[in-house]
């Protein structure tokens, strides 16, 4: 089966492909629930919640095509999503 792909235009006319799981995945609710309530665990903004992490710094990881391995990752690139999208004010009341 071939993955399907979105894309999604950036600021300044860069465009950054979303895999079909990135989409899917961001209509389950826990995923947004764990958006809210994950700490970034390294680098600059260390300790911020990932819905909290400025848009530029989620940029800077999808331009190096480069986010790390696993669930944060994986939540990173859908919080990087909702922000393009400027959903984040959804996810706001979900924080603990």
């Amino acid at each position: 089966m071939g993955t399907a792909f979105f894309i999604v235009k950036l600021p300044y006319n860069r465009l950054y492909p979303f895999n079909d799981n990135v989409v899917e995945n961001m209509l389950e609710k826990q995923h947004l629930i764990d958006i809210a309530n994950t700490q970034m665990p390294f680098g600059k903004y260390k300790g911020r919640m990932l819905v909290d992490l400025p848009e530029e710094y989620l940029l800077w990881f999808a331009k190096k095509g480069e986010f790390p391995e696993g669930k944060l990752g994986q939540l990173m690139e859908m919080t990087l999503a909702i922000k393009i999208e400027g959903l984040e004010g959804l996810l706001k009341p979900l924080k603990r």
